[in-house]
């Protein structure tokens, strides 16, 4: 019995607490948003697990690949995206997270009137042998109106996290 209760103590003092973990992905995921809000491509790739899968309209494998896919956001002129996380759930042991939220899309059509499209993220994040968590899966939808105003509003809100 002794025993048991050691290793548990030991597997409870080994695994951050349910709320850091929520905030670490949270705060990766933001700035996963914002490596592409301040044209970053590098910083981007960076959060790409070398084992990723991005859906969309086909699927994309790997850093470069996804990258490549992504390269519209980071041209001058092209379209941007923002998103944030509503939801994130970390699994017991501290390995794997899904976050999901809205994301923003604006581009300009070729009068160069910009268009609005709104949509929900959903990306899977797994915690790295180098201890950073990386996105696995991604995949996304279009909505057919803007979420409600809480979620829009989630893309305004100031964020606590130091970096990505």
């Amino acid at each position: 019995m002794r025993f048991s209760v050691t290793v548990l103590a030991l597997i409870a003092l080994a695994v951050p607490a349910r709320a850091e973990l929520d905030d670490e992905v949270r705060c990766r995921e933001i700035g996963f948003s914002k490596s592409v809000e301040s044209g970053n491509l590098e910083m981007f790739a960076s959060f790409i697990d070398a084992d990723a899968r991005f859906i969309s309209g086909s699927v994309s494998r790997g850093p470069e690949a996804i990258s490549a896919a992504w390269a519209v956001f980071f041209e001058p002129g092209g379209p941007s995206i923002k998103w944030r996380p509503k939801y994130v759930e970390v699994l017991e042991d501290g390995t794997l997270a899904l976050s999901r939220g809205p994301y923003r899309l604006v581009a300009r059509d070729e009068d160069g009137s910009e268009t609005e499209h709104w949509g929900t993220f959903n990306s899977v994040w797994r915690l790295n042998a180098d201890g950073q968590w990386r996105v696995v899966f991604d995949a996304g939808g279009a909505l057919p109106q803007p979420p409600p105003a809480e979620d829009q509003a989630l893309l305004d809100q100031p964020d606590s996290c130091e970096s990505g």
